[in-house]
């Protein structure tokens, strides 16, 4: 597919990276499965296009279809690469999480607002030597996004709570009791495996982006954690994926009509993040960059 270097302002194309529960929405027209390439490397997989009442979506299954790459495998450039050449200005992640705080139960969506970074075995940037960058992460998920998901997601009734903190683990093992204390005691709100460095990449990529964190069950300093049963958290499993379907098909609207770059900055957010000088950029790097970068280094 070629390479797509969509200006801020264009109409947006909304991308979904989540499991594949998500994708069968009712009203999906033009749907078509296509292979983008990405000097990163390989994605997760294809990834799916169509059109929801004319809004353009992008869907990709996080893990593969199937479910067959583990959190610390996954080619996190590769897949937020990919998003961007397949045109996509805004991006939702779809994740299931294990609750921190009693007064999030499983069914439960949080729209997250902060992370904390505890993985250690990921590639985590686009840029490094020959092209240095550095960008913000200080609200590492977008605003606008944000009141869009809490918009609809009231709208259909789904239990939901705006802000938290998503803390994303290496894994693939869960926590112990003592480490799930230590995060409560940080004051994180869920745990998960797959937030980071996905919101890193897409600030680097200039993509709007949000979180959907929805609770599966509580983290094991629950006294009640030892009781549930793979059974339970299945069924929590299938009424989430129900309730993110309706969720993506009622966010569409709320975000089609906007026709200029994101207030919040998240589609210019390389205006004063590269530091390299031009004369001392790594041609190769920069050509990787094409579809991440080519908007700032274009004009070097």
């Amino acid at each position: 597919m070629s390479k797509s270097h969509h200006a801020p302002g264009t109409p947006p194309v909304l991308g979904i990276i989540g499991g594949s529960g998500v994708y069968d929405i009712d009203g999906l027209t033009n749907v078509q499965w296509q292979r983008v390439l990405s000097p990163w490397g390989e994605p997760s997989d294809d990834l799916m296009f169509g059109e929801l009442d004319g809004q353009r979506l992008v869907f990709l299954p996080r893990h593969g279809r199937g479910h067959r790459i583990p959190p610390s495998q996954l080619n996190y450039r590769a897949n937020i690469d990919a998003m961007k050449r397949a045109g996509c200005t805004e991006l939702i992640s779809v994740s299931a999480v294990g609750s921190l705080r009693e007064d999030l139960p499983p069914g439960m969506f949080v729209i997250c607002d902060q992370f904390i970074d505890r993985t250690f075995a990921r590639e985590k940037s686009f840029f490094g030597t020959g092209c240095v960058a550095h960008v913000s992460m200080a609200d590492p998920v977008c605003p606008r996004l944000g009141d869009a998901i809490e918009a609809a997601g009231r709208n259909i009734g789904i239990p939901m709570t705006r802000g938290g903190t998503y803390l994303t683990m290496e894994g693939p093992q869960f926590s112990t009791k003592a480490e799930s204390r230590v995060y409560r005691q940080w004051g994180c709100d869920v745990i998960g495996m797959t937030n980071m460095p996905e919101a890193k990449l897409a600030r680097e990529a200039e993509l709007c982006y949000a979180t959907v964190a929805m609770v599966t069950d509580f983290d094991c300093w629950h006294p009640d954690h030892g009781h549930v049963t793979v059974d339970a958290v299945i069924k929590v499993l299938l009424e989430n994926a129900a309730r993110a379907r309706a969720l993506v098909k009622s966010v569409a609207p709320f975000l089609r009509a906007r026709d200029i770059s994101c207030h919040a900055g998240c589609h210019t957010a390389l205006d004063a993040a590269i530091v390299t000088h031009g004369s001392a950029r790594d041609p190769g790097l920069v050509k990787r960059l094409d579809a991440v970068a080519g908007r700032v280094l274009g004009r070097a």
